[in-house]
């Protein structure tokens, strides 16, 4: 193993980062930008009923005034769960057979350590003149998401940093290398509706009010459609995960009780007019004698698209050229930091396959992080030049 990506990736994997503990990586990144340059900050975001997160905010600007590029990804990883269930250790970056094994080895330690080696090639070849080239690294991407990417761009933005293009490393190919990338995400939004009423007994149902026939007509009606889809983007959909009482009790109606759900929404919506239309939905589901309060849970994720013009059809043209094959352009899955990215500069995701990222034996061919760091180097070139590919 002798190229910078692949020694940077194992000395990231070997990094146990699991959310929030940050355990050295940031160190090694910011080891392995400041000799090409970049100056390197790193601040805590803490608060707002959340965990202390470290981060790592990365500029380089060149010799000469050019385009701004955002790189973003996340160093955190999810817990390996059983250790014992893995193949390989699963913070060993062992290599059998070409393969690297690891957590985070594709969700996405990959994606950063391919960008990193990219840089370093180019400023080899002096391609990192025309432009600012800057990366926003965070320890915070797999859980709570609140003291990590948001923050850190907020604190960008007030400093004065402006980006005219912005890719996030995670996964995005979906069979091959390079066969699709996301342009945007739908929104998520996550809440509680209790439905209160008047516990009573079984046998005497007109001295009591019963919660549960109204949580099934308010399921029921939020089950209804919300739309059709849009041009980018598949129909919303609100799904219910859970309608709880906690009653032991086989000849006792329940005093109260409480439905969960989770709507992912398109761009017909925003966080604002969806609540709107659930609270009047659940409305129209009330019984008499009985009340609803619905709770909607922060933060909601935002939808965001990035349009497939400019920047993003330049990107595709620059992978078309080396891969052979236009990407897709996808808005499928769930979140990502990108959500936070897009009010300041459109962005998109483009990465290696996910297949075996959060999976006990999370590991990834060697091959396709050098091919990455590849494509990224080219991407980086043709966005510097100014020039579509």
């Amino acid at each position: 193993m002798t190229s910078p990506e692949l020694s940077l990736l194992a000395e990231l994997i070997g990094r146990p980062s699991v959310t929030p503990e940050e355990a050295g990586a940031l160190d090694v990144l910011e080891a392995f930008l400041s000799p090409l340059g970049f100056a390197c900050t790193r601040m805590a975001f803490e608060g707002d009923g959340s965990y202390r997160v470290d981060n790592l905010f990365a500029t380089r600007t060149g010799s000469r005034p050019g385009p701004r590029l955002l790189f973003a990804g996340h160093t955190d990883v999810v817990p390996p769960g059983d250790e014992a269930a893995w193949t390989h250790g699963p913070f060993s970056a062992e290599i059998v057979e070409g393969v690297m094994w690891g957590r985070g080895a594709t969700d996405m330690k990959s994606g950063v350590a391919a960008f990193c080696a990219a840089l370093a090639r180019l400023k080899a070849e002096g391609g990192l003149e025309a432009g600012t080239i800057s990366l926003a690294i965070t320890n915070d991407e797999e859980a709570d998401a609140v003291n990590g990417t948001d923050k850190l761009m907020a604190w960008a933005h007030e400093k004065g940093h402006r980006f005219d293009f912005a890719i996030v490393g995670e996964p995005s190919s979906f069979e091959s290398f390079g066969d699709s990338i996301k342009i945007g995400r739908r929104g998520s939004l996550s809440g509680r509706i209790t439905v209160i009423g008047r516990q009573g007994h079984s046998a005497y149902p007109e001295r009591a009010a019963n919660p549960m026939p109204v949580l099934a007509a308010i399921a029921t009606a939020l089950d209804a459609p919300y739309d059709q889809g849009t041009a980018h983007f598949q129909p919303t959909n609100l799904e219910v995960t859970s309608i709880d009482t906690g009653n032991p009790a086989s000849n006792v109606i329940p005093a109260r009780g409480t439905l969960r759900f989770n709507v992912r929404f398109n761009d017909n919506w925003t966080g604002e007019t969806l609540t709107s239309e659930i609270k009047a939905r659940v409305a129209g589901a009330t019984a008499p004698g009985t009340r609803a309060e619905v709770e909607v849970f922060n933060p909601v994720s935002r939808c965001f698209i990035s349009e497939p013009e400019g920047h993003v059809a330049r990107l595709c043209d620059t992978m078309e050229r080396v891969n052979g094959v236009r990407p897709k352009l996808s808005t499928g899955g769930g979140t990502s930091d990108a959500r936070y990215i897009a009010a300041y500069c459109p962005v998109v995701e483009c990465g290696l396959i996910g297949a075996s990222m959060h999976q006990v034996d999370e590991r990834v061919p060697m091959a396709d992080v050098e091919r990455l760091t590849g494509l990224y180097a080219e991407i980086i070139g043709d966005f510097l030049s100014g020039e579509r590919a």
